[in-house]
C-alpha cells in the first residue's frame, strides 16, 4: 500500500489533500460512501472525466485503484496482453513506438498528459500499441481488465470518446494540400454533402424529443400538422417553419427569440427527426415545410390518450433540453452556409461566438464572419488534416476537439485544443507546412480560412492600417474604418486606435474629441482610456502630462483655446470615473487644485473658458472636501469580514488607506491585534505582528482554512484580510511550525441549523433583504477594482477589498444553502427547505439579483446536496421543474449563452454574476498581450473596458424596489441575511451528508 505522506512530498501537497489518496489505496470493497464522495469530487476534477455520467463515475470510484510511479517507468510495452486500463491524474508520460522488434530503435510519437487515458487494447486482447513510460512523476486511475469491460459494456456510448489512443497514425497515400472537403471524412458547407454526416440514426434523447414535441402539437394544435398544397403539388402531414416557431414560443418561459427556436428546431432536423420535404439542411423561420419522422410513413397513428399526457408531462423538460443544445446547432447551421448567404444577424451571431476564441477576439467584424468556412471531421486517430511538406492551402481554428502536431523523426511535439489555431506560418511565408497535424479524438470541429481569403484578410488590414513613426519606430498605430456618422465628421472614415506609447494615445484622444458635444455624452474610446489608463500611465504620470498639454499664451489664440478646452474635458471625465480614489492620492489631489489655479488664471486671458470653470471648481472642492473629512475621521475598520455588528450598518466603500484592527494568530492559538492599513503588504502585516510578539525570528504570514489547507503569503502580496476563506484564517509562525498549525475550533462554523429561525420569515422578505444587501456590497465595488483584480493589485499598490467581499458574498450564500440542508436531520424539514430555497431563488430572479439567484442554485446542486435522493424525490414536481429551468440559466455551454441572453433583456438596476464578469475579463487579459512590441495594445484595454461598463450599467439606475407588503419580523430578516453562519468545509459537509443518507447499497 503506498503511504499519502511520499505521495504529499511528491506533489507538493499536505497529507489533508492527499485524503482522496488514502480513500482510492483502500481496497474497493472496503471503501465506504464518504469515501467514494471524496474520490468523486478529485475525479470530477479531471478532464477525462468531464463528460462521464454521475453514476459512471461513481462505478469508477468504487472498482479503481491508484499508482503513483517515479520517472522513467515503463508501465508496459509495445506487443504486450493488457491488463488494465489507465486515466493521467498528474505528471506526464511518454508513448513510444518503435518499427522494429528492438526497443533502443523506439521513437517518442507524443506524450500523455493530465486528463488523458489509454489502454483500451484490453476490451479486445490485442497487443499494445506502444511502450508507455512516465516523462515525470505521476499519479494514474488504474482499472483491471474484468471491471473496465462490464463499464465499457454498460456505459459503451459516454466512454467511447475515450477509448481511442491519444496518438495517430498518418494516413498513407501521396500528398494532396490540405485534405479539402470532399474527402470521405470530411463535411463542409456543400450542403450535399453535410447529409451523411449528420447523425444517421438519431440519439434516443433526440427521438424522444422528437416525439414528445409531435405528440404535443397533436393534443394541443392540430391544425398545424396538416397536408399542405403548394404549386399544384400536395405535401403530406407537414408543418409551416413559421408556425413551428409561433407555437414553441408560445409553450415556454425559456424560449425567449425566434432567433433560438429556429436553433431548437434545428437540432431535430440535423438528427432527422424532423425534414425539409426537399431535404434541406437549414431550419428557417418561414414558410417552408417540414415534416416529423413518424409522419413519414403512410397513415402514420395518432398519439393515444396515454401518449398525449405523458408528452404533456414531458414538454417542458423537452424544451429545456433543446434550448441548452439549440445555440450549438445553430451555429453550426450558420457557418455550413456559404460566406456570401449569411444574414446580418448571421454576421451578429457568428461574431459574438468567435469573439471567445483564442486566435480571432482580435479581428474586426469583417475578418471575423465574412472568410470562415466550418468543416467537421469525424474519423478519427488516423486522419492527418495535412502533411508535412504539402503546399499550405488554409489556415484553421479548433471549434471542438483537439490535434496532435507531428514532425518526422520527432513524433508529436505538442497538442492544440480547442481555440487554438494552426496553419498560419505557411501562409504568410508560402512555405510547405512545417508539420502534420493529427486528429485526436472524434468529431472535430473546425473553421477554416483558405489562402486566397487569407491574403486578402492580410491586405485590407494593412491596407487599413495607419502608422505613425517618429525616429522610425512606430508610436500610434490605428485602423481606419467608414464612419457611421460621416454627416457629422469632415472625413468618412473614423480612425481607431490599435496600439502606441500613453502620451501619442493621449494626445490623439485630445485631438479628435469633439467639443460641441455635452459633457454626459461620454465618448466611448475617451472613457477606454480614462477606465484603464492605469495600466499602463499611472495618475502620477498622467498628472503632469496634462498640465503640459495646455499650451502656453504664445502659440496662436484659437488653437490654445480648443486645446486648453479638451484637456478641461478630459480631467472633468478622469475625475469623475477614479471618483472617490483620487481621494487615496496626495498627488492627484494636488494636480486637481493646480489645475484650477491655472485654468482660472487662463480664464482672464481666454474668457471663453469661463464656462468650464464652475463644473470644474465643483469637482475639486468636493474630492478636496471628501479627502479632509475622510482623513478626519480616518475610518478604523473591526472585523467586519465575518462577523459583529457592524453588517448591521449601512456598507460604506473601504479604501486603500482605511486602516483595520485584525487580529492574527499564533501556532498556539493565542492572538494579536494589529492596526494596519487595509492596503499593506504581507511584509507590513509581519513587521506589525513582529513588534507586538517581541519576536526578531523570519516568520510566514498563513491564510489557513476549516479544512486545514495552508497557503504561505507571499511578501509582496497586499490587501490579504479581505481575500480570506469565509472561515478562513490568519496565522503568523517561524518555518518550522508551519506543518503544527490547526485550525480554531471558531473556523468549524455552526453544528445546528437557524431552520427554527428563518422558517417563519417570507421568502420574498429574505430574496428582498439579502437583495438590499447585495446591493450594497456592489455599489462599494470601484470600476477599477476590476481592473486592479484583474492585472494584480500588488502592481498597483491598491486594495480591492470591495470587490473580494462582494465575491465572497456569493460563496457566502452558496455555504449558507448547503449548510442549512445537511443540518437539517428531519427528512420533511429537508423537503421543505429545499422548496424554500428555490422560492428565495426565484424572488432573486425577480429582483435581477443574479449574484445571489445563481449562489443559490449552485448550493443546491453541490455533491453533498445532490446526492440526498430521498430528499429529493419527495420534492414536489412542480418545484422540480423550477429548479430545473434555473439550473438551465447556469448551463456554461457556448459562453454562457442562456444566462447572457438572460441579462440581455433585463433593464436596470441588476446585480449581476460578477463571477463570470471577472472570468470573461481573465480571459481577455490572459488571451492578450498588454504591450506589442513595446506599444500598449490598447485593443485589450478596449475590450476590457467594455467588460467594466457592463458593472456601470447595471448600476446605472438605483435599487428602489419594495416588498409586496411590510413585514412583522422585518428587523429580524435584515439581521439574519447580514450575519449569516456557515460551514466551508466540503468534508464536514459530505460528512454530514452522509449521516443524513448513508449510500444505498
Amino acid at each position: 500500500m503506498i503511504s499519502p505522506k511520499m505521495v504529499a512530498a511528491h506533489t507538493g501537497h499536505s497529507s489533508a489533500s492527499a485524503e482522496w489518496i488514502i480513500c482510492l489505496d483502500k481496497r474497493p470493497a472496503e471503501r465506504s460512501g464518504e469515501d467514494v464522495d471524496i474520490i468523486l469530487a478529485r475525479l470530477k476534477r479531471v478532464k477525462a472525466f468531464e463528460r462521464f455520467h454521475p453514476s459512471l463515475l461513481q462505478q469508477i470510484c468504487l472498482c479503481g485503484y491508484y499508482e503513483c510511479l517515479e520517472r522513467g517507468v515503463t508501465l508496459y510495452r509495445q506487443g504486450d496482453i493488457g491488463t488494465s486500463w489507465y486515466a493521467v491524474l498528474s505528471g506526464s508520460l511518454d508513448v513510444k513506438v518503435s518499427e522494429t522488434v528492438n526497443h533502443q530503435d523506439a521513437v517518442t510519437i507524443c506524450t500523455l498528459g493530465i486528463g488523458t487515458a489509454f489502454g483500451e487494447s484490453i476490451l479486445d486482447n490485442t497487443p499494445r500499441h506502444a511502450t508507455i513510460v512516465t516523462r515525470e512523476f505521476s499519479e494514474l486511475l488504474r482499472i483491471d481488465q474484468r471491471e473496465f469491460k462490464s463499464l465499457w459494456e454498460k456505459y459503451r456510448q459516454c466512454m467511447a470518446g475515450l477509448l481511442a489512443p491519444s496518438y495517430g497514425v498518418m494516413e498513407s497515400g501521396g500528398p494532396s494540400p490540405d485534405r479539402m472537403p470532399d474527402k470521405e471524412n470530411i463535411s463542409n458547407n456543400s450542403f450535399g454533402s453535410i447529409s451523411k454526416h449528420l447523425s444517421k440514426v438519431p440519439s434516443e434523447k433526440i427521438m424522444r424529443a422528437g416525439k414528445v414535441l409531435r405528440d404535443a402539437i397533436l393534443s394541443r394544435a392540430p391544425h398545424i400538422i396538416r397536408d399542405r398544397k403548394y404549386h399544384l403539388k400536395t405535401y403530406r402531414q407537414c408543418c409551416v417553419g413559421t408556425e413551428l416557431v409561433d407555437w414553441q414560443m408560445q409553450q415556454s418561459s425559456c424560449v425567449h427569440t425566434r432567433i433560438q427556436a429556429v436553433g431548437m428546431w434545428q437540432v431535430l432536423l440535423e438528427e432527422g427527426v424532423l425534414n425539409h420535404v426537399d431535404q434541406e439542411l437549414t431550419f428557417q423561420d418561414k414558410y417552408l415545410f417540414y415534416r416529423f419522422l413518424d409522419d413519414e410513413q403512410e397513415d402514420a397513428p395518432l398519439p393515444t390518450e396515454e401518449e398525449a399526457r405523458e408528452s404533456n408531462e414531458e414538454l417542458q423538460d423537452t424544451l429545456l433540453l433543446l434550448s441548452q443544445i439549440g445555440p450549438d446547432a445553430h451555429m453550426r447551421m450558420i457557418l455550413r452556409k456559404q460566406p456570401g448567404q449569411r444574414t446580418a444577424d448571421d454576421l451578429e451571431i457568428i461574431y459574438e461566438e468567435l469573439l471567445h476564441i483564442k486566435a480571432l477576439s482580435h479581428l474586426s467584424t469583417t475578418v471575423s464572419t465574412d472568410s470562415v468556412t466550418f468543416i467537421i471531421h469525424c474519423r478519427p486517430y488516423t486522419v492527418a488534416l495535412f502533411n508535412q511538406g504539402e503546399e499550405g492551402t488554409s489556415w484553421y481554428i479548433i471549434l471542438k476537439g483537439s490535434v496532435n502536431v507531428v514532425i518526422y523523426g520527432k513524433g508529436v511535439v505538442c497538442t492544440l485544443h480547442e481555440g487554438d489555431d494552426f496553419g498560419k506560418l505557411a501562409l504568410v511565408n508560402d512555405a510547405p507546412r512545417a508539420a502534420s497535424i493529427v486528429l485526436r479524438e472524434d468529431n472535430c470541429h473546425f473553421l477554416r480560412v483558405d489562402k486566397e481569403d487569407f491574403n486578402r484578410i492580410l491586405k485590407d488590414v494593412e491596407a487599413n492600417t495607419v502608422r505613425l513613426k517618429e525616429h522610425y519606430q512606430d508610436v500610434l498605430v490605428l485602423e481606419k474604418s467608414p464612419s457611421s456618422n460621416s454627416t457629422t465628421s469632415s472625413s468618412h472614415y473614423k480612425y481607431t486606435v490599435m496600439s502606441g506609447t500613453p502620451e501619442k494615445i493621449l494626445e490623439h484622444f485630445l485631438e479628435m474629441m469633439r467639443l460641441d458635444s455635452h459633457l454626459n455624452e461620454s465618448d466611448p474610446a475617451l472613457d477606454d482610456f480614462v477606465l484603464m489608463h492605469c495600466v499602463f500611465i499611472p495618475n502620477s504620470q498622467l498628472c503632469p502630462v496634462l498640465m503640459a498639454s495646455q499650451g502656453s499664451e504664445q502659440e496662436r489664440l484659437d488653437y490654445t483655446l480648443n486645446n486648453k478646452r479638451r484637456v478641461i474635458r478630459l480631467v472633468l471625465q478622469w475625475a469623475s470615473v477614479h471618483g472617490d480614489h483620487l481621494q487615496e492620492e496626495d498627488a492627484s489631489l494636488a494636480f486637481l487644485e493646480e489645475f484650477f489655479v491655472s485654468v482660472s488664471d487662463d480664464a482672464r486671458v481666454i474668457p471663453a473658458l469661463k464656462y468650464q470653470l464652475p463644473e470644474l471648481e465643483k469637482i475639486v472642492k468636493n474630492t478636496s472636501d471628501d479627502a479632509r473629512s475622510s482623513q478626519q475621521k480616518h475610518k478604523v475598520l473591526l472585523r467586519q469580514f465575518s462577523m459583529g455588528d457592524e453588517k448591521l450598518q449601512k456598507r460604506q466603500a473601504i479604501k486603500s488607506n482605511d486602516e483595520i484592527l485584525f487580529k492574527v494568530y499564533c501556532s498556539d492559538h493565542t492572538y494579536t491585534t494589529i492596526r494596519v492599513p487595509m492596503a499593506a503588504s504581507v511584509r507590513e502585516v509581519i513587521s506589525a505582528v513582529a513588534d507586538k510578539l517581541g519576536s526578531a525570528e523570519d516568520l510566514l504570514l498563513v491564510n489557513l482554512s476549516s479544512a486545514g489547507d495552508k497557503v504561505v503569503l507571499k511578501p509582496n502580496d497586499i490587501s490579504v484580510f479581505s481575500t480570506l476563506s469565509i472561515n478562513g484564517r490568519l496565522f503568523v509562525c517561524p518555518g518550522d511550525q508551519l506543518d503544527s498549525l490547526m485550525p480554531l475550533p471558531e473556523q468549524e462554523g455552526p453544528s445546528t441549523g437557524s431552520l427554527g429561525s428563518f422558517e417563519l420569515m417570507s421568502s420574498k422578505d429574505l430574496a428582498y433583504q439579502m437583495t438590499l444587501y447585495d446591493w450594497e456590497l456592489f455599489h462599494c465595488v470601484h470600476e477599477h477594482e476590476l481592473i486592479y483584480y484583474t492585472f494584480g493589485r500588488q502592481n498597483f499598490k491598491k486594495t480591492t477589498a470591495n470587490m473580494d467581499l462582494f465575491l465572497r458574498r456569493f460563496n457566502e450564500i452558496q455555504l449558507w444553502v448547503i449548510t442549512e440542508i445537511c443540518l437539517c436531520a428531519q427528512l420533511s424539514k429537508r423537503v421543505q427547505l429545499l422548496k424554500k430555497f428555490i422560492k428565495i431563488a426565484a424572488h432573486c430572479k425577480e429582483y435581477k439579483n443574479l449574484n445571489s439567484f445563481f449562489a443559490i442554485i449552485m448550493g443546491m446542486s453541490n455533491p453533498a446536496v445532490s446526492r440526498l435522493s430521498q430528499t429529493w424525490e419527495k420534492l414536489p414536481s412542480k418545484f422540480k421543474k423550477f429548479y430545473s429551468e434555473f439550473e438551465s440559466l447556469m448551463d456554461p455551454s457556448r459562453n454562457h449563452r442562456a444566462y447572457r441572453l438572460t441579462v440581455a433583456k433585463l433593464d436596470p438596476p441588476i446585480i449581476p454574476f460578477m463571477p463570470l464578469l471577472i472570468k470573461d475579463m481573465t480571459f481577455t487579459h490572459d488571451g492578450n498581450k498588454t504591450f506589442i512590441d513595446s506599444l500598449v495594445n490598447f485593443e485589450k484595454m478596449r475590450m476590457i473596458a467594455n467588460t467594466v461598463r457592463i458593472v456601470r450599467h447595471c448600476r446605472s439606475l438605483p435599487f428602489s424596489a419594495e416588498p409586496s407588503q411590510t413585514s412583522k419580523n422585518h428587523p429580524d430578516v435584515r439581521s439574519y441575511v447580514r450575519q449569516l453562519t456557515v460551514i466551508d468545509n466540503q468534508r464536514t459537509l459530505s460528512q454530514f451528508s452522509h449521516r443524513l443518507e448513508p449510500r444505498r447499497t
